[in-house]
């Protein structure tokens, strides 16, 4: 049987779970943990480790840090996206300053993006 995600990462996931950063705590605990459509965190997605993931709303999201600035670090988010988004999901990347600076902002973004592609989803399987 294919699995849909690398196996070996399993034990990665789970002691980036117990290790987030500052920014992936803060969103986590005052925002998704409670939000009323479920979010997994650190969750392996083929050969990746997404940092929050949404199944009903096919959502993925990443918080960047400074690495994921620098040229090296552009090029593997930009393959990295490509290939998740083959499984039609969406991934969006906000930055870790922004998650310090504007959080409010944030939570109004990813809650629009998930009610956006809940109404996506709807409107695609009512055809």
């Amino acid at each position: 049987m294919k699995r849909k995600h690398n196996t070996n990462l399993t034990s990665n996931a789970r002691a980036l779970r117990k290790n987030m950063t500052k920014e992936e705590k803060h969103l986590w605990y005052d925002f998704l943990k409670s939000y009323p459509v479920r979010f997994l965190r650190q969750k392996v997605i083929d050969n990746y480790i997404v940092d929050f993931y949404c199944h009903s709303a096919r959502l993925i999201i990443e918080l960047d840090g400074s690495q994921h600035y620098e040229e090296k670090g552009v090029l593997k988010d930009k393959i990295r996206t490509e290939r998740i988004e083959q499984r039609k999901l969406t991934v969006i990347r906000i930055p870790n300053n922004e998650v310090n600076r504007n959080f409010d902002g944030v939570c109004q973004y990813i809650d629009n993006a998930v009610h956006e592609s809940l109404r996506q989803s709807s409107t695609d399987t009512s055809l």
